[in-house]
Order: C-alpha cells, then sequence, then structure tokens
C-alpha cells in the first residue's frame, strides 16, 4: 500500500456539505472555506464530489475526510 493510500484510509471525522438550490450551490465554496478557517488543525485526507438529479433540482455534495 503506498503511503498515499495509507493516508486516505487514516480519517477520524467526515463533513458534508450538500446545496439544491442554485443561490446555495453559488456559495458552497464559500462556506467550505469558512468551515476550513474555522478548523485550522484539522487535516483533509480524501474528498468526494456527489451530483444527483431529477426533474426540478440539482443537489451537489462535497465530502470532506478529516484527521482531528
Amino acid at each position: 500500500m503506498s503511503d498515499q493510500t495509507a493516508d486516505r484510509n487514516r480519517f477520524n471525522g467526515v463533513k458534508i456539505f450538500s446545496a439544491t438550490m442554485a443561490q446555495e450551490r453559488d456559495h458552497l465554496g464559500e462556506k467550505i472555506t469558512h468551515w476550513l478557517a474555522a478548523h485550522p488543525t484539522f487535516k483533509i485526507v480524501d474528498k468526494i464530489v456527489t451530483q444527483s438529479s431529477d426533474d426540478a433540482f440539482h443537489c451537489v455534495a462535497i465530502t470532506l475526510f478529516y484527521q482531528e
């Protein structure tokens, strides 16, 4: 196992940011930036971006895996 893969497997926290409405999606990056600034000791070890849609809505979710 590579060091990078081993590092990804070492997390003890997960934070999910999601937005459905267009205005919320536009500000999702700012929301994440503020959360990261409020938790400067957290080390992000992996992330997943997910998009889902139906006839009326488009949802974006950004999942951060971190080590405290």
